[in-house]
């Protein structure tokens, strides 16, 4: 602490920052576990007995965008061992780090969710993961835009950006709005899956 005699705020100086790299590093693992969901189901084949049998397209995608979500949070606990740490050496507020993961979890299942639908408009996994990581790569880098340009269409690109309604989480503040925005992300990505799956539907 170069001599301060304050004490530490762990939650301020060790586990919002790390908190934050885990949302970033969400960017490489969401396009890993979208980019078979629906294209190697197109590559085997498989597709068709999915397009014609009984079970509804909501189910199906349902089905798989939930799969990846818990498979994202099954790595997010995992990486949440590493806190045991700061819980045995330290004092840390344990609300704002749940608050912060229920951003990180909204987060990733909005970009899971725009996973799913890259995954269904290829049959090749590999080009469905690099246009995901393209996608969200893009949503993150929305709100660079602002430093350069004030402007309305500038501030729209802004709010768009992902990382832009993470900060309430990660300060440890439950914001409506910011989950609003997750949520309609979600609703939209899985929306345009069923529209792409009902094409497939048809012409199968």
């Amino acid at each position: 602490m170069a001599g301060q005699m304050q004490p530490m705020n762990i939650n301020e100086q060790i586990i919002r920052p790390l908190l934050e790299n885990t949302s970033f590093l969400g960017l490489f693992f969401i396009p890993l576990i979208t980019m078979r969901l629906f294209a190697e189901e197109k590559r085997n084949g498989t597709i068709e007995l999915l397009a014609t049998s009984p079970v509804r397209d909501i189910e199906i995608i349902l089905g798989k965008w939930l799969a990846a979500t818990i498979l994202y949070c099954w790595i997010l606990l995992f990486g949440a061992i590493n806190f045991a740490f700061a819980f045995r050496y330290g004092n840390p507020d344990w609300k704002p780090m749940l608050i912060a993961y229920l951003g990180i979890v909204l987060q990733a299942a909005a970009l899971l969710a725009v996973g799913t639908f890259v995954s269904t408009l290829t049959k090749n996994q590999i080009i469905a993961g690099a246009s995901t990581f393209g996608a969200c790569l893009l949503l993150w880098v929305f709100s660079w835009v602002s430093g350069y340009d004030s402007s309305t269409w500038a501030q729209v690109l802004s709010y768009l950006s992902v990382p832009v309604h993470f900060e309430s989480f990660g300060r440890g503040v439950l914001s409506s709005k910011d989950a609003i925005y997750y949520l309609s992300v979600i609703f939209l990505g899985l929306f345009f899956t069923a529209r792409s799956m009902e094409s497939l539907r048809w012409r199968s």
